[in-house]
């Protein structure tokens, strides 16, 4: 059997004349003897007022708690030198030495009105920037919209047709769902509130102008921007994580029409069909619920959506549709071609994307309702 390592021990010797006394270490000194070291360095200097020098001549070896406790012993004691320390134990001493500073677990923090107005202040910052970029951005996609119309290529209509069976057929069924169900909780709660005055028939306005000039079309950008923004930021953002685009940059084609315009064009394409389809089931929703409810027949309840409804509010249901589309293929493609860094980036810029869509969506139906009121369409 091995014999065990001896313990570290300290020895004091008095020196002649008044250089003071010697702690003469040895031993191992490291993290398996470190309290037994500690301790017998403190009970060897206790009630010592002369100078001390720590002598490492009898030292085997040092790892860097037996460092620290040697440093911490000259930190606290001055006047104490080191003497006859080995090259390790110098190195060893210096790194602690250097690493031996003041380190604050909870930071002084700034006081609260100046954290809130630094946060505003950047996110004011932030705001311009998108802002700046996505213009650009639109300019951009204006631009190669151009070149597109302009050249031999011309546009991808194969690329086209497929965003429109992505971005509309396929989700015909959600938002024929979604539509219905909003046309009957519509007539509902509205059949609720007018009962109070003998009313109900007015259900039948209130579901048709609803639908067809400002719920129809929002609910369907809605849906839609939580559908394709979503998915238009996170392809592109992928294939930019992939260096797809810059590949397609270096055989000469540009991405703004090979990935964004086709993407555009099949939302301004798809939105306004989508528009009229959801109009159409919630009208059928609602009238369900009135032939159910209120004894309203489907026949006297088409007849009084005829009389009702002018066909303004068509038309100005209808070309909200385009704007909207342009407005979620733009944003979901420019925080897609925002991806950068990592995997994470592609999470923050999607949610971005449905975020600012729904956003946008909802300021420019603000705009319009003001818009064609100002011209008279009440």
């Amino acid at each position: 059997m091995p014999a065990a390592p001896p313990k570290p021990k300290v020895e004091v010797a008095r020196l002649p004349g008044d250089e003071g006394d010697v702690l003469a270490l040895m031993g191992r000194l490291t993290v398996a003897r470190a309290a037994t070291l500690e301790a017998d360095l403190v009970q060897a200097m206790a009630g010592d007022a002369g100078p001390v020098t720590l002598d490492l001549a009898g030292v085997e070896r040092m790892d860097t708690v037996g460092a620290w406790i040697i440093h911490k012993t000259l930190r606290d004691n001055p006047g104490t030198r080191l003497a006859n320390a080995s090259e390790q134990a110098s190195r060893l001493l210096a790194e602690v030495s250097a690493a031996d500073r003041l380190c604050a677990v909870r930071p002084e923090l700034d006081p609260f009105w100046q954290r809130e107005l630094t946060k505003l202040g950047l996110y004011l910052v932030q705001f311009a920037q998108t802002v700046l970029a996505g213009l650009g951005f639109i300019g951009g996609t204006i631009a190669g919209a151009w070149r597109a119309a302009t050249s031999r290529r011309g546009v991808r209509w194969n690329a086209v047709l497929v965003q429109v069976e992505q971005t509309g057929v396929n989700a015909l069924g959600i938002i024929g769902l979604m539509s219905f169900l909003i046309g009957i909780v519509l007539a509902q709660q509205g059949a609720v509130q007018l009962r109070q005055f003998g009313a109900e028939v007015f259900v039948v306005n209130l579901v048709g102008r609803a639908t067809f000039r400002e719920l129809g079309i929002l609910l369907t950008a809605i849906m839609v921007a939580g559908r394709s923004a979503s998915a238009f930021a996170a392809q592109i953002g992928s294939m930019k994580l992939a260096e797809e685009v810059d590949a397609m940059r270096t055989i000469g084609l540009d991405p703004v029409q090979v990935l964004v315009l086709p993407r555009v064009i099949g939302l301004i394409v798809v939105m306004p069909f989508l528009a009229f389809y959801a109009s159409v089931l919630s009208v059928v929703g609602g009238g369900l619920y009135c032939w159910l409810a209120l004894d309203i027949p489907p026949a006297a309840f088409v007849e009084r959506l005829r009389e009702v409804v002018p066909l303004s509010d068509f038309w100005i249901g209808q070309s909200k549709a385009p704007v909207f589309g342009a407005i979620i293929a733009i944003i979901g493609c420019f925080q897609g071609f925002q991806v950068s860094g990592n995997a994470e980036s592609v999470g923050l810029r999607t949610t971005l994307a449905v975020v600012q869509a729904i956003f946008l969506v909802i300021v420019l139906d603000a705009v319009f309702a003001v818009f064609y009121s100002a011209l008279g369409f009440n």
